[in-house]
């Protein structure tokens, strides 16, 4: 037995109906697309609004030194506008203050990649590879910054502390640490090494 679809002619060889779009009738209670495009910017707006006081809130509970809830404010604005480059570096510095360096590191990255022409951004970047122990890549975050702002006194002050930083790690080099263990070698005062 042969299936055989029938096409747009019913068996009598009459045309089916078409349907109107449910948009063309008036009478139903659907919202038109520019009402829905409306609602979508008052969403934006208050999403905005709802963001803005979740940062304000972080920034109070951060100067009260309760830096963990300052952090869930900051990640909940995040969540609600996540391309605000400011949230990020705020968030950076409180991990920052945490102990959290790899993810301080991360937040200030993203704070960088939303807005490169923040010196504030390259700065707490800097800082947090800093405390991470990438004194040269700190060196190059604080280089970028001080572009930007060549007048900025504490990217200065912290690019001369990461210089510091890399001028006594070669000198450690060079005075018998070894690269491959990581470790100083200690030896007698007759350039023996001690057995002990």
């Amino acid at each position: 037995m042969k299936m055989v679809w029938k096409t747009n002619k019913e068996e009598n060889g009459k045309k089916r109906p078409r349907y109107k779009s449910i948009f063309a009738n008036p009478n139903l209670p659907f919202e038109s697309a520019e009402e829905i495009g409306k609602q979508d910017n008052s969403v934006d707006s208050d999403s905005k609004h709802l963001a803005d006081s979740f940062e304000s809130e972080g920034i109070q509970l951060a100067e009260n030194g309760r830096f963990n809830e300052a952090l869930a404010k900051w990640e909940t604005a995040i969540t609600l506008t996540p391309d605000k480059a400011r949230l990020y570096e705020q968030k950076a510095q409180i991990l920052l203050e945490l102990g959290e360096t790899w993810n301080a590191i991360k937040s200030a990255t993203r704070a960088t990649e939303l807005d490169p022409a923040w010196a504030e951004a390259w700065i707490t970047l800097g800082r947090a590879q800093l405390n991470f122990g990438e004194p040269d890549m700190a060196i190059d975050s604080f280089d970028k910054a001080l572009v930007l702002k060549p007048d900025h006194e504490e990217a200065k002050a912290d690019r001369k502390s990461a210089s510091h930083l890399v001028r006594q790690r070669k000198q450690l080099h060079l005075s018998g640490l070894s690269i491959e263990e990581r470790r100083f070698r200690v030896q007698d005062p007759d350039g023996s090494p001690n057995s002990s």
